[in-house]
């Protein structure tokens, strides 16, 4: 049986590094930047050698999972028809240098692969890929069972998609661990202990156990109950 076509939208850093993991585990890969797919073509053909460029939307139209390897400020230009009833990796994070800073996209209140699902109403989108680094996802691939191999947190609403995602994590060289619901998947994101972190399975398994008691999550848990005691008294 073939391997379903990884597409990639986002050909920086992060979307390379994607590209070249899951080409070496076999899987076809097409990768698209912003604009017409000859303006990257050089860039995939040096650092991602065997992927096809495309159009953004030709990407979402043609793969069968999309990474979203974006800007997270550009989510909302994100094809939306395309991805339609499609399994959609969101490895996506705010950066306020990049993103400009952005009340909507910094609410602890809404984790932004929330905002991703909104957007993409009729995909079916997973946290993946956005924590570790990626020096240390480009290095870290090691074969299932392999002493030290690290792992990488996923997180979304569906068993059936975070399964199928988990199998994608352990393909391509890395222990997947499951850290919750899209609405967890707050716990993946810059200023938790988890982003940036080249850790083994357990190390990532007590993090989210500590996250409600870290700076982060006090902040998180105290914001949501605020809305959520505003939305009761309304």
């Amino acid at each position: 049986m073939s391997k379903p076509v990884i597409g990639i939208l986002g050909a920086g850093k992060v979307g390379t590094v994607l590209g070249r993991l899951f080409l070496a585990a076999g899987y076809p890969v097409v990768i698209s930047g912003s604009g017409a797919a000859s303006k990257i073509a050089l860039i995939v053909d040096v650092l991602v050698p065997g992927a096809r460029v495309a159009t953004s939307e030709e990407v979402a139209r043609e793969a069968d999972i999309v990474i979203l390897a974006l800007p997270l400020g550009k989510y909302v230009a994100i094809p939306r028809e395309e991805l339609r009833g499609k399994l959609v990796l969101d490895s996506m994070n705010y950066w306020w240098e990049i993103d400009g800073h952005r009340d909507d996209l910094s609410d602890p209140r809404v984790s932004t692969s929330e905002l991703v699902q909104g957007h993409l109403a009729d995909s079916r989108v997973v946290k993946a890929f956005n924590h570790m680094g990626y020096h240390d996802l480009d290095e870290g691939p090691r074969p299932a069972g392999a002493v030290g191999r690290k792992a990488l947190g996923i997180a979304g609403d569906d068993p059936d998609d975070l399964a199928a995602v988990a199998a994608l994590v352990d393909a391509v060289g890395f222990d997947p661990v499951t850290v919750g619901t899209l609405r967890d998947s707050i716990s993946l994101e810059p200023g938790s202990a988890l982003f940036g972190a080249n850790f083994e399975k357990q190390a990532i398994r007590d993090a989210v156990l500590a996250f409600p008691e870290t700076e982060r999550g006090r902040i998180v848990a105290a914001a949501r109950d605020d809305a959520l005691k505003v939305g009761g008294a309304s």
